[in-house]
C-alpha cells in the first residue's frame, strides 16, 4: 500500500471515529429552537384554549398567539456534540450552557414539575389580571402547599387548606400569615382558621424556633384566587410562565364586545402578575421566529426584552413594547383604529 493510500485510510478512519464519538458524546449544553404557537382565542384539537362560563362572552377575530421555545438537552436528556455543533451553525436557534437554564441538582422530573407549577400559577395570575382590568372583583386566597415533615404543622395543616384567619384576624397575603405567626414566642400555639373542603374549622398549631430565632410552624403556602365565574385554560403540553400576557389578552377579548386584534395576527410573550405588570422572558429570538413563521405581523414584546429583540427581529414583524396589560390593550386599540401612540422597541 502506498504512503498516500495509507494516509487517506488513516484519515478516513479517524474521521469515522470522531463522527461516532461526536454522535454519542454528551455535552452540557441545551439547544433552543422556535416552538409551536397557539391562538388563545381559538381552539386546540377542537377544544377552546380559553373557556368561560357563567358570564356573557363575545366572538373574537384574528389571532392572539402565545409562542413557545422547544429545547433539546437538559437533565436526563444530555445533548450530543454533533447536535450542538449543528445548533451553533443555525441562526434561528441558540445553544446555551445547561446550567443557565437548569440548576445542576435538578432531575428531569423536577424540571417538569416546576414547569407545570409555573404554568398553573401563570394561568391564575392571567385570569386575575384580566378580571381586574375589567373591574371585576377577584378574591385572593392563601392555600397550603405542604407542611415540613416533623414540623408543628405536619399533620395539622393539610395541602389544599385555605387559610382565612390567624388568631381570629383575617389574612389575605402569605406575608401576613408569616407575620402573624412571628408575633408569637417560639413554643406558643397559633390558631389558624381554614376552609377544608366545604367546612371551616379552627386548627391549633404549635411553634418552633426558626433559624432567625422567630416562631415558625413549618408550612409552605402560596397565593391563589377565587373568581366570580369559571375560567378554564387548556393548552396541552406547554409549561412555564411566559404565556401569561397572552392568556390575559385572550380572556379580556372574550369578555368584551368586538375584537382587540382588528382581525390581525398578533403574537406576543411575557409573564403577567395579578396586578397586570408584564415581565421579561427567555428565548425571545426563537419566539419571534416562531411567531413570524406562523404568520404574525405584530409581536408584543416585554419592555425588558426589547434590547435583545431589536437585534434579531425577523423581517415583517413589528415589535410593540409592553409594560402592563393595560398598556398592551391600549397599543392594540391604537393599531386597530389607527389613532394614538403605539410604543415600539427602540432601535438600539
Amino acid at each position: 500500500m502506498s504512503r498516500r493510500s495509507l494516509t487517506l485510510l488513516v484519515a478516513g478512519f479517524l474521521t469515522l471515529v470522531l463522527a461516532v464519538v461526536g454522535a454519542v458524546l454528551p455535552v452540557p449544553y441545551v439547544v433552543l429552537s422556535p416552538g409551536p404557537t397557539e391562538n388563545t382565542i381559538g381552539d386546540v384539537k377542537g377544544k377552546p384554549v380559553i373557556s368561560i362560563s357563567g358570564r356573557q362572552t363575545y366572538p373574537a377575530d384574528g389571532r392572539l398567539n402565545l409562542v413557545t421555545v422547544a429545547y433539546q438537552g437538559g437533565p436526563g436528556n444530555r445533548l450530543d456534540l454533533i447536535t450542538a455543533l449543528r445548533g451553533w451553525l443555525d441562526p434561528t436557534v441558540a445553544v446555551v450552557p445547561e446550567d443557565s437554564l437548569f440548576p445542576r441538582t435538578s432531575t428531569a422530573q423536577q424540571v417538569e414539575e416546576e414547569n407545570t407549577q409555573e404554568m398553573t400559577d401563570s394561568q391564575q395570575f392571567a385570569i386575575a389580571a384580566a378580571l381586574s382590568e375589567l373591574k371585576i372583583p377577584v378574591q385572593k386566597t392563601i392555600t397550603v402547599v405542604s407542611a415540613d415533615k416533623g414540623a408543628p404543622a405536619d399533620g395539622r395543616l393539610k395541602p389544599g387548606d385555605e387559610i382565612t384567619a390567624v388568631d381570629g384576624s383575617a389574612v389575605g397575603e402569605v406575608d401576613a400569615v408569616a407575620a402573624a405567626v412571628q408575633r408569637h414566642t417560639p413554643g406558643e400555639q397559633v390558631r389558624f382558621t381554614v376552609k377544608r373542603g366545604s367546612a371551616t374549622t379552627d386548627v391549633t398549631v404549635g411553634t418552633d424556633k426558626g433559624k432567625d430565632g422567630k416562631a415558625v410552624v413549618g408550612v409552605r403556602m402560596r397565593s391563589a384566587f377565587r373568581f366570580p365565574f369559571p375560567v378554564n385554560i387548556s393548552v396541552g403540553d406547554v409549561g412555564g410562565p411566559s404565556a401569561g400576557l397572552m392568556f390575559s389578552l385572550g380572556i379580556y377579548d372574550k369578555l368584551t364586545p368586538g375584537s382587540i386584534t382588528g382581525g390581525k395576527s398578533v403574537a406576543g410573550t411575557g409573564t403577567v402578575d395579578p396586578e397586570g405588570n408584564v415581565g421579561p422572558i427567555g428565548g425571545i429570538e426563537q419566539k419571534m421566529v416562531g411567531a413570524r413563521n406562523d404568520g404574525a405581523t405584530v409581536f408584543l414584546t416585554p419592555a425588558e426584552n426589547c434590547a435583545d429583540a431589536v437585534r434579531s427581529v425577523p423581517r415583517g414583524l413589528r415589535l410593540v413594547k409592553v409594560e402592563t396589560l393595560d398598556g398592551a390593550i391600549k397599543a392594540l386599540d391604537a393599531l386597530r383604529t389607527g389613532s394614538g401612540d403605539v410604543p415600539s422597541c427602540p432601535a438600539g
